[in-house]
């Protein structure tokens, strides 16, 4: 077989259009694509942009604030907030808008937990008033959306002839939908301690019998995996919780928007860490220990609720 030598167009197409070969295939990149090819893991990533730029809002007004009083320089809001602002608020509506399917999530997640056995009759009722909650949040959610664009209106008529004398008039206020929303969703975040609490006695029990049974090196492994994801869900679930009372509320309990945008943005850091580790392939080594005897997988948390 003869060898053909390239020509120099060869070489500079190879130079140009394969630039890309002196990048060796990555493992991090792989795992990127993988988990934000998932709709939890690309909205925990804009979650994180999100909030991100509602922190750094005030940062940019306070030095328009310092440069106008120091340097006494025009204006003392800063056009750049402006639009950082804008870029927060249109990451956050296409968030809502992303949830439109959420509710089949819920409704399989429940269909599952049905046809499933589950650890004990407690845990299953937790989630079946979670799941409710859940069926709850989303129409309200959906119908407050909708609403607030002027995509349905506000005010319509209602032919109810049958059963009274004259047509009625259905109002949806877009703001008390989305409160009622956001009620459901504390409805669940007040679940999940509960939730929480059966998972830490299932994980003791788990760990007792394996260790009385003699504690194989991947059990082990696996074990402190799901005491990880334990203390994280436990994390995220405290700092959702004055999150949800603030919301259910109508936004009085907290005072800074500061504040709030800080406790969304730790919830969204610990929820795309837990995210990427769970879309981590197993290593060889773990894949040939594995046994029978690997702990339950401790439930994760189905949504979180974004103003």
């Amino acid at each position: 077989m003869s060898y053909t030598k390239p020509s120099t167009m060869d070489k500079v197409a190879d130079t140009i259009l394969g630039c890309f070969s002196v990048f060796a295939p990555s493992e991090f990149t792989d795992h990127l694509v993988r988990y934000l090819g998932t709709w939890s893991g690309s909205d925990k990533l804009f979650a994180i942009i999100e909030y991100t730029l509602k922190l750094l809002v005030p940062l940019l007004n306070k030095r328009a604030r310092f440069r106008n009083k120091v340097y006494s320089r025009q204006g003392t809001t800063s056009s750049a907030a402006a639009r950082v602002s804008k870029l927060a608020g249109t990451i956050s509506d296409s968030r809502t808008l992303w949830r439109f399917w959420g509710l089949l999530t819920i409704i399989k997640w429940m269909i599952s937990l049905e046809h499933n056995a589950q650890p004990t009759r407690k845990l299953l009722n937790i989630e079946r008033l979670q799941g409710w909650s859940m069926v709850g949040y989303y129409p309200l959610e959906h119908l407050s959306y909708l609403v607030s664009h002027d995509i349905l209106p506000s005010r319509s008529t209602v032919d109810l002839s049958p059963f009274l004398t004259k047509k009625s008039r259905l109002e949806l206020n877009a703001g008390k939908l989305g409160l009622w929303s956001v009620r459901c969703w504390a409805f669940y975040v007040a679940l999940q301690f509960a939730h929480l609490r059966e998972d830490r006695k299932l994980l003791q029990a788990k760990y007792h019998a394996l260790r009385k049974a003699g504690l194989k090196p991947a059990e082990k492994q696996e074990i402190q995996k799901r005491w990880h994801a334990y203390w994280s869900d436990l994390l995220v679930n405290v700092i959702n919780f004055p999150l949800a009372l603030h919301w259910s509320t109508g936004s009085t309990l907290i005072k800074h928007d500061s504040v709030v945008a800080l406790l969304n943005l730790i919830v969204a850091v610990m929820s795309f860490r837990s995210g990427w580790i769970a879309t981590a392939l197993p290593s060889p080594a773990s894949v040939a220990e594995t046994t029978d005897n690997v702990v339950e997988p401790v439930a994760e948390n189905v949504t979180a609720y974004d103003a």
